[in-house]
């Protein structure tokens, strides 16, 4: 049994497809099926269940994977010791991160970082909160910029700060003139308010969704999009209004501005993290990435 099996069992596992697995391992199907067949034949089990539509593991399959994944944590886990231990200043650091969050976050962190640690590579992964979790929890990412509530219980996390929410509304919106005075917006105000969210599978619909049904009201979705930036474009040319990160509504936007205003106390926030799987081995790259994310954060707080 070679190390390289382990692998492509899980690679198999994780795909339930041999193209797309061979596409993600770099080899060629036929040489992926027969190492799996050469594995099988040597364990004397079926991994796998083929049929035309799918590959589904077998019981014996899904405790291959348990034990072959503590295997090849267990392998990252002496080879990063041994790295640290050889006081490389050399590395790689996969980060995950949401698209809009780190677009607005990492351009502080990661100048502050490269020039403390310049040989150290980081790798950025972007994808939505539900696939940076599965991302992470299945290794492929050593780090992940999310937001608290994790779905899944095999991630640990490290809170990186508080960031509140602001509404955003139209320019000639009744409520933008709250903007001169400061009164504060209650989420009930809204209950009447189309809006317009981010599409599922992202965090922070779900957070919106959740705070106007703790409101008393289920919002009113007239657009949906993947994108905060084409979401507050919309809200900017009025047609609806829609709930936005602070560190998003702080950024400075060139045209189709919307007027973002406060909402009322208890002020709703979220709490960002840097997630990882649990019990993953940390190298020190990856320990001074957080570090640096943390003291950024907590700097961009306080302004």
């Amino acid at each position: 049994m070679e190390l390289r099996q382990l692998q492509y069992v899980l690679q198999i596992a994780a795909e339930k497809n041999f193209s797309r697995a061979a596409d993600k391992l770099h080899i060629a199907q036929p040489s992926l099926s027969q190492q799996l067949s050469k594995l099988e034949k040597e364990l004397g089990v079926m991994l796998f269940q083929r049929n035309t539509s799918s590959v589904e593991l077998t019981y014996a399959g899904s405790k291959f994977v348990e034990q072959a994944q503590i295997i090849i944590d267990g392998v990252e886990l002496l080879r990063q010791e041994m790295s640290d231990i050889s006081e490389l200043r050399t590395g790689r650091v996969v980060v995950g991160s949401m698209p809009i969050t780190g677009a607005h976050l990492l351009p502080h962190v990661l100048p502050v970082f490269k020039q403390n640690y310049p040989e150290v590579e980081i790798t950025l992964l972007e994808d939505s909160s539900m696939n940076l979790e599965k991302l992470t929890a299945s290794g492929q990412t050593d780090l992940s910029l999310l937001s608290l509530p994790l779905e899944i219980p095999a991630l640990a996390y490290e809170e990186l700060g508080e960031e509140r929410i602001d509404l955003a509304v139209p320019p000639e919106h009744p409520l933008a003139k709250r903007s001169l005075d400061g009164t504060k917006t209650s989420l009930e105000e809204l209950k009447d308010e189309p809006f317009i969210v981010l599409k599922e599978g992202q965090g922070f619909r779900k957070m919106t969704m959740d705070l106007c049904r703790n409101a008393g009201f289920e919002p009113k979705i007239v657009f949906e999009s993947n994108n905060m930036e084409t979401v507050q474009s919309l809200v900017a040319t009025g047609m609806g209004v829609t709930l936005v990160p602070h560190f998003i509504a702080r950024a400075p936007r060139s045209e189709f501005v919307p007027v973002y205003l406060p909402l009322a106390d208890p002020a709703p926030s979220r709490t960002l993290v840097v997630a990882y799987r649990r019990g993953r081995y940390l190298s020190k790259a990856a320990k001074a990435f957080v570090e640096t994310f943390k003291s950024t954060v907590s700097e961009l707080t306080e302004e």
